[in-house]
């Protein structure tokens, strides 16, 4: 197939490359030019414009978006649907709300073009091992699209989620998953750490064997594993812990359903606590300590 490729970051960059490598021939577009020069490197057709990107293609256009969610996706949606056509289709793969999908969907249906959504994990790994695609939209589109996602995605990798917005859905509370998994290692391995026996324990070869046979093996564990191999106790890095919507919008759905979600919660709001070395919260908790019980507190 015929596909353009909007935004050539670390996860659309690798998906050119694994399309170009299936056979697909793929046109790049970023706005960081050397992007678009490394692209033609590997084989990916680079231009400078969308106007450019859609001339380029043989109708129907078929169009990927990997940018930034919101603001960016809209203004690249809104410059696309003066240049596609009836029948031509924009794929969102980036880290959308699936509401924003479905106000997006019914914009591009008054015009005639196609629109898909496709939640997409996999990560920097995923030009080698596929990526996990979860896909939303009218089933004769996504049948059409279908030989993009046999080559993205490892076998049995991709599924048919349903109507618009579904595949952005499910990824949504895949990541929202993901942080409450992430978060539960983290204070595992913090216990042991502060365990009289955490200074012997060497941590990869803890993560090691617990994804060796254990009901609490992994690749996130194994991440965990290739982290301490490069660093015992990853006093190289700080932690501050950046969140990219999804398990905030988790959250918020959790509530609007009236479905209690308290790990996946905990774990967004240990994230917020990261970006901040003493947070007023915790001074007023140490002052009324202090107040009530005499309890000694630490001058800043």
């Amino acid at each position: 197939m015929h596909i353009a490729m909007v935004g050539l970051g670390k996860m659309g960059m690798n998906m050119a490359r694994r399309l170009t490598e299936g056979g697909h021939k793929v046109i790049g577009l970023d706005h960081h030019p050397e992007n678009i020069e490394e692209a033609k490197g590997y084989g990916i057709g680079g231009v400078a414009s969308l106007k450019e990107l859609v001339a380029a293609l043989p109708s129907p256009k078929v169009v990927w978006v990997m940018v930034s969610a919101g603001k960016v996706v809209d203004g690249v949606i809104d410059e696309l649907k003066g240049l596609l056509g009836k029948g031509d289709v924009i794929i969102d793969g980036g880290n959308t709300f699936y509401k924003d999908d479905i106000r997006r969907a019914g914009m591009l249906a008054e015009l005639g073009i196609e629109f898909a959504d496709v939640g997409t994990s996999g990560g920097i790994w995923g030009l080698q091992e596929g990526y996990c695609l979860m896909i939303g939209g009218k089933r004769a589109v996504f049948e059409q699209l279908e030989p993009l996602f046999i080559t993205l995605a490892p076998k049995d990798g991709y599924l048919y989620c349903g109507a618009i917005g579904v595949g952005h859905f499910v990824k949504m509370v895949h990541n929202g998953i993901e942080y409450a998994l992430m978060e539960s290692y983290a204070e595992g391995f913090e216990i042991m750490d502060a365990s009289p026996y955490g200074k012997a324990l060497d941590f990869a070869e803890v993560s090691g064997l617990w994804n060796r046979g254990s009901v609490i093996r992994s690749w996130l564990l194994e991440l965990v594993e290739s982290a301490f191999e490069k660093n015992g106790r990853l006093d190289n890095i700080e932690g501050y812990v950046e969140d990219s919507g999804e398990g905030r919008w988790t959250v918020q759905e959790a509530v609007e359903l009236g479905v209690a979600a308290p790990a996946i919660s905990a774990s967004l709001f240990r994230r917020f606590r990261s970006r901040q070395d003493s947070s007023f919260a915790e001074r007023i908790l140490a002052a009324m300590r202090k107040e009530f019980g005499g309890h000694s507190v630490k001058k800043a």
